[in-house]
């Protein structure tokens, strides 16, 4: 049998003697029992390997899935909640089996990056839907429950083919969490979301974490990250990049150069103020008339943009980072 090498963690060991091997789990938060174990889980396509022996807990409290778009966090979310078996290894939820067992199902909840709702029902009859299916005693009022924790009560009897993306993925989260699961599993649910909307789901996900859910949010967005995990696991090309805390991982990674992307109204002027800052490497226009910026410390960057703007009287629209940053970010803590 080949030999493993145990992925980068920025994690310290525990003290005193190591009384169970998950506990020594990367990702998993000091002292914290996991609730998700993934054990040197594989999956693969033929000779495409989508998930590479990859192990790491997750605890009670919030935990990001960071990676580049095709890293493999929808395949290893799926895993975990049994809709795709392992080629290799094994995935644990609450000490079950993730495939195959209906017990573990009943504890775990699912909110998709795929569209998986019927057009032709109601937002109120979707979630009634997964009450009815998780056969709780009363599946009205479950539905209304979590129906309104989303804020979505007044657009519940809509049908979902005429929701917004924002809307459906408050209603897909209020279906996941229609039978009170003891682990949340979230696939991208900020995507397509206005500020409002992503406000109010990062308190919601903040929320459910401080009350003792284990959470679990996939995302590519590393500055959304940072408004609700306390913990992050990194995926590259379908391996563990690093594990620990969020903020060890964050000054490693802001050590290095960042593209940002901003949409303006007046994109050549804002370029202009933004050249003369001392964190402002370069700054281009795109073929959208949108600015990419190179910057030596992001951090100190994200507090220029807003100043620059107002100082110009320049509108801004968006300002996020660079898909392409985010790839050259994953490849240096693969090769650390």
């Amino acid at each position: 049998m080949s030999s493993r090498t145990a992925p980068p963690t920025l994690e310290q060991p525990l003290a005193g003697p190591a009384p169970e091997v998950a506990t020594t789990l990367p990702g998993l938060i000091a002292g914290r029992q996991p609730s998700i174990v993934v054990d040197h889980a594989s999956k693969w396509y033929g000779d495409v390997v989508a998930v590479s022996d990859v192990t790491f807990g997750v605890g009670p409290g919030v935990t990001a899935l960071l990676g580049p778009n095709g890293a493999g966090k929808s395949t290893l979310l799926k895993m975990m909640a049994g809709l795709l078996a392992a080629s290799s290894g094994n995935v644990r939820i609450l000490d079950e089996p993730a495939r195959g067992k209906p017990g573990a199902y009943r504890r775990l909840g699912l909110v998709p990056e795929q569209e998986y709702v019927y057009p032709f029902l109601t937002g109120r009859e979707f979630v009634r839907l997964n009450a009815l299916l998780q056969k709780l005693p009363d599946p009205d009022a479950a539905a209304e429950r979590v129906i309104a924790t989303v804020d979505m009560t007044e657009a519940a009897k809509r049908k979902l083919g005429g929701y917004s993306k924002g809307m459906r993925q408050r209603i897909k989260v209020a279906a996941a969490l229609v039978h009170d699961p003891d682990v949340l599993l979230m696939d991208e649910p900020l995507n397509g979301t206005d500020p409002v909307q992503r406000a109010g789901l990062i308190a919601l996900i903040k929320e459910l974490g401080a009350a003792g859910k284990t959470v679990l949010v996939s995302s590519h967005v590393l500055v959304e990250v940072e408004r609700f995990a306390e913990n992050i696991i990194v995926i590259v090309n379908g391996k563990l990049a690093a594990a620990g805390d969020y903020r060890a991982i964050r000054d490693k990674i802001d050590a290095h150069d960042h593209a940002v992307r901003i949409r303006a109204d007046q994109p050549r002027r804002l370029a202009a103020a933004l050249i003369a800052e001392p964190s402002t490497r370069s700054v281009r226009l795109d073929a959208d008339e949108r600015l990419v910026a190179e910057t030596s410390d992001v951090r100190a960057f994200y507090r220029a943009v807003p100043a620059c703007a107002r100082r110009e009287g320049v509108r801004l629209f968006e300002v996020q980072a660079a898909d392409e940053s985010l790839t050259s970010v994953f490849a240096y803590l693969v090769e650390r």
